[in-house]
């Protein structure tokens, strides 16, 4: 009897469980380089650390599409456009050996693309982010506005907010 009622109980709580999942989220997010920011990475940046960026972007775009349900079932293809670093990158330290990480300029980041509905909709997306004031400069890392301008970006697309931009 006791078997009979335990197994009743997890039978419920894994169907409840179920049943509060979402229905559908965003099936993808794609997110590649674009032509001018691939030349400044391998030049100049550092493959790795604009990988990175690519990186947070698609897991920051996911995590919020997927929070608020924007865009359930479709599909989202961006472009990282350019990014600009707050200081010196790694590779840019070990190719210019008399520059200091203690350098600090602002940076940001630009990002371009489209979101496809399950309809196939197509909706442009534009959106760039520049930091205009040095004073706050001075206290992030390397990448701090660039990362900054990712997650403005992936709260407003989930919100709705960043679509046909210019």
């Amino acid at each position: 009897m006791r078997i009979l009622l335990f197994a009743a109980f997890a039978l419920a709580g894994l169907v409840g469980s179920a049943m509060a999942e979402p229905l559908s989220t965003v099936s993808s997010v794609q997110v590649t380089i674009g032509p001018d920011l691939a030349k400044k990475a391998a030049e100049d940046y550092g493959v790795r650390d604009v990988d990175r960026l690519v990186a947070e972007l698609q897991s920051d775009v996911q995590r919020e599409l997927h929070r608020t349900g924007v865009l359930a079932g479709g599909r989202v293809e961006l472009t990282l456009i350019d990014v600009r670093p707050n200081r010196p990158t790694f590779k840019q330290l070990g190719d210019r050996p008399g520059l200091s990480y203690e350098s600090f300029g602002t940076g940001g980041v630009s990002i371009e693309g489209q979101a496809v509905s399950i309809d196939g909709d197509i909706t442009p997306i534009r959106y760039t982010w520049y930091e205009t004031d040095i004073r706050d400069s001075r206290i992030g890392g390397t990448w701090a506005d660039a990362q900054h301008g990712i997650d403005r970006f992936a709260f407003q697309l989930g919100r709705g907010k960043a679509y046909a931009r210019r």
